[in-house]
């Protein structure tokens, strides 16, 4: 009867282990954006991966009211003064520029987010289509660069969407 108990007791506490493990395989990552082109843009973004899907959002400040794209770059360089050292669109798949979810489209065009009157945004994706630190080129947004635009992206113009300036950048880091 004892061994019995015993048993149950560890089967239980590997169970009550197992499920403390998968609920804290939970990545997130929490940057800041840096002013770019003489622009006053600042904000945040956070990436959370959990359960195969990353949220990622990211709220701005400092913009001209209006529409504004967002989108992944190939590195996690913000060093120049107008963020062109965050290279071209991430686009691992060697896909057109479009928009995300319809047609062609590469993994960084996150899209479009309205500034208010008062030049605050946000912007939110949810995606099977990335990782945090997995290692797979085609979905690690590790080493990336996000930069914000100074227009709309059209999602025609190839490769970038013409959205204008680089108004703010992160470097997609630990």
């Amino acid at each position: 009867m004892k061994k019995i108990v015993v048993s149950i007791l560890v089967i239980v506490a590997v169970i009550i282990g197992c499920k403390t493990a998968n609920s804290n395989n939970e990545k997130k990552l929490a940057l800041n954006f840096e002013p770019k082109s003489n622009s006053t843009v600042s904000g945040t973004a956070t990436f959370i991966e959990k359960n195969g899907k990353v949220i990622f959002e990211a709220k701005l400040s400092g913009l001209k009211p209006g529409v504004h794209a967002i989108h992944i770059h190939e590195k996690s360089d913000c060093s120049s003064a107008d963020g062109s050292s965050a290279g071209g669109h991430w686009n691992p798949t060697f896909k057109k520029h479009g928009k995300w979810g319809e047609g062609e489209y590469h993994k960084g065009d996150i899209g479009n987010f309205t500034a208010d009157e008062n030049g605050n945004g946000t912007i939110t994706l949810t995606t099977q289509e990335w990782c945090i630190g997995c290692g797979d080129p085609a979905k690690d947004v590790l080493g990336k660069g996000l930069i914000v635009h100074q227009g709309a992206d059209d999602f025609v113009t190839q490769p970038t969407g013409n959205s204008g300036a680089r108004l703010a950048c992160s470097a997609i880091i630990k």
